[in-house]
């Protein structure tokens, strides 16, 4: 009986010095919270103080588990305007990113190619006695297909750049053109030869505007736009320009011996040239994943590839009549040359093609 007194006196003194305990901690009037103890506990009495040092008991509130976002959520596109719209998987992300080196070799069919031929010597003495195009004569053409082979990267998600070389050829020096008649007028002349190629080496930068345009097949396709600046290296083949007017000078029954009465069969042997130029691209398109880390362009693209201009050298045959002072006129064969004398044309062209791109 007197151990069970001992032991209440201890219970006592214990139950007092634990109230006054937390009658000693400072109470903060900003805390209004509960502690959780979790679901196994969410019957369990608790205690807690009050700002005069006493103590109430109530019953906790089990909390909610915590709802936590770690790491990036990757999106198409960096545009502030599009957060938290529409997210992918990181699979599809993948698959949408560019990321690292590669190559890329595209294939065209110009659809339009820009440019006309004409004599920058037409305002010279005894110029329209020159046959060439003194009247703007535009290209002709063959089916033209430009090759191009880049090697670039990707600088993020959204930007690449590269460096490309592409050629054209199959362009020609128009078949016929409108040559000087030296009075004012013009005739037609035939023109033969005369190829036009040229070698662009460029360097691109190329922007995807998903984040602008919107998400295209479900994102499969990336919007994208480039421009590209370079030196183009232009070069026409030397080609013949034949002038089958009898141009009349003088009437022979009235002229003196040995006087010029006429002309006629002008050839102009024009020889070819090559000249460096300014190149400027601007393109448009659209880029999707073929697996295997191959992607595919499709894209339109405009190409200012600059001046095309012969070497300026013409050697020109040609008949000459002269009277023979009895009222009639004989021919002779003559060879002139002329420098200096150019001949050019701006060249652009508009492309529709594909791109397949090797990422490393």
């Amino acid at each position: 009986m007197k151990k069970f007194k001992v032991f209440g006196l201890f219970a006592t003194l214990f139950a007092g010095l634990s109230i006054s305990g937390h009658a000693a901690y400072p109470v903060y009037s900003g805390y209004n919270g509960q502690p959780s103890l979790g679901a196994a506990n969410a019957n369990r009495a608790i205690l807690l103080p009050t700002a005069n040092g006493g103590v109430v008991m109530t019953n906790s509130v089990a909390a909610s588990a915590p709802t936590r976002v770690t790491g990036a959520l990757p999106r198409v596109g960096n545009s502030a305007v599009n957060a938290g719209r529409r997210y992918y998987q990181s699979a599809d992300f993948d698959r949408l990113a560019d990321s690292g080196l590669y190559i890329g070799l595209s294939a065209a069919y110009s659809v339009s190619i820009m440019g006309e031929f004409s004599a920058d010597y037409s305002g010279e003495d005894g110029a329209y006695l020159v046959p060439g195009s003194f009247q703007f004569s535009g290209f002709e053409s063959d089916t033209v297909i430009p090759l191009q082979l880049s090697l670039g990267a990707t600088i993020n998600s959204d930007l690449r750049i590269d460096f490309s070389y592409t050629r054209y050829s199959n362009i020609s020096y128009p078949q016929s053109v409108q040559t000087a008649d030296g009075a004012g007028g013009f005739v037609t002349a035939r023109a033969t030869g005369g190829a036009v190629t040229a070698n662009a080496a460029m360097l691109n930068l190329y922007y995807n505007i998903d984040s602008y345009t919107g998400y295209m097949a479900g994102g499969s396709l990336r919007p994208y736009i480039g421009a590209g600046i370079g030196i183009s290296l232009n070069t026409v083949s030397d080609y013949n320009v034949l002038d089958s007017t009898f141009y009349s000078e003088a009437d022979p029954s009235t002229s003196n011996q040995g006087d010029p009465t006429a002309v006629s069969n002008i050839n102009a042997y024009h020889n070819g040239g090559t000249s460096e130029r300014l190149a400027l691209a601007l393109e448009g398109g659209v880029s999707t994943e073929l697996g295997n880390g191959m992607k595919l362009d499709l894209f339109v693209r405009y190409m200012h590839l600059g001046k095309v201009q012969s070497s300026g050298s013409i050697v020109l045959t040609q008949d000459e009549w002269i009277a023979d002072g009895l009222g009639g006129e004989n021919a002779y064969p003559s060879v002139a040359h002329y420098t200096n004398w150019t001949e050019s044309a701006n060249l652009s062209t508009v492309d529709v093609g594909a791109r397949l791109r090797l990422q490393f």
